[in-house]
């Protein structure tokens, strides 16, 4: 099939076009930045530059590329978040998700795309209560901390227009396996910190595994909602220790939650507490989606910097 990819030169679309490549379908990808279309075009890709808040020039590039299906991927998460104005860090993310979104979704209807993915994200969406691990049948959150409110509703609307269009929606789990994730210089300084006892939980996945998935949505041409993490959700507890010492860094600072809470504020205290996991099992048995990295064990022992 022909696949294009709003958003390739991110770190899901720089690994998606080698395996769509590979597996012998067609991609068109765009980025914001001429001095990437080079490589998307090494990746083996036709490359596009268009800004996917241009109506117009969404259109011209969907129209002229022909695509069998669309995928969006257009995110703007480079550099540190700042938890304490994190809508402020999303701003531009959230505008992609909606506006963006709504570019490419009108693009495809007038040209008669057929198939939609749209990446989510799992994790801290997902509702605070009760059990510690989620699925897609469970609620998103009702009450986001107050710095969070706008990138929630960013991605409720992305999921319910995906939806009606029978759309897929993918919920990536945290991503790990870029050399250049800016996580890591924090934890070898030991500047991120668990909170309380650590028990908020996180689903992890692999960058490579997070393709994969995406690679077998399209070619099924799944619809609904896959939560797109490994097989082992688990508290900041168990995973951050660990992850340090992966890195060669002495173990994670702890710090009470009300010191927690006037350094970073409450989504960074939200986050280490109160987050809940999530379940890849529909992703497993619909997709049948094979991980190469099932837990984030064997992921942050040797593949940090893979792909």
């Amino acid at each position: 099939m022909h696949v294009y990819i709003a958003g390739g030169a991110g770190v899901v679309g720089t690994r998606l076009i080698p395996q769509l490549v590979g597996r012998g379908h067609q991609v068109t990808a765009t980025t914001t930045s001429p001095a990437k279309a080079a490589g998307l075009e090494q990746l083996g890709a036709s490359a596009v530059v268009v800004d996917g808040l241009d109506s117009a020039a969404v259109g011209e590039a969907v129209a002229r590329a022909e695509p069998d299906a669309v995928v969006h991927q257009m995110t703007s998460l480079a550099g540190r978040l700042d938890p304490k104005h994190f809508d402020r860090s999303f701003a531009l993310t959230n505008r992609l998700r909606t506006e963006g979104l709504d570019h490419l979704l009108a693009a495809a209807q007038a040209s008669g795309v057929p198939h939609v993915v749209a990446q989510s994200y799992t994790g801290w969406p997902n509702t605070r209560s009760g059990g510690w691990v989620k699925d897609e049948e469970d609620p998103l959150d009702p009450e986001p901390p107050k710095a969070q409110r706008e990138s929630l509703a960013a991605i409720r609307y992305l999921e319910e227009a995906v939806q009606k269009v029978d759309g897929t929606v993918l919920r990536y789990g945290g991503f790990y396996g870029d050399a250049s994730d800016p996580m890591l210089p924090l934890v070898r300084k030991r500047q991120f910190p668990l909170v309380g006892g650590g028990p908020g939980y996180m689903s992890w996945v692999h960058l490579d595994d997070a393709a994969t998935a995406t690679v077998l949505a399209l070619e099924q041409q799944a619809r609904g909602v896959f939560n797109i993490v490994d097989d082992e959700p688990a508290p900041a507890s168990e995973w951050l220790p660990y992850l340090a010492e992966c890195v060669g860094a002495k173990p994670p600072m702890r710090l009470p939650v009300w010191v927690a809470r006037l350094a970073a504020g409450e989504v960074a205290v939200s986050m280490l507490t109160r987050t809940r996991g999530s379940s890849n099992a529909r992703a497993k048995r619909v997709l049948g989606w094979e991980l190469r990295w099932p837990s984030w064990r064997q992921g942050f022992r040797h593949g940090l910097a893979q792909g």
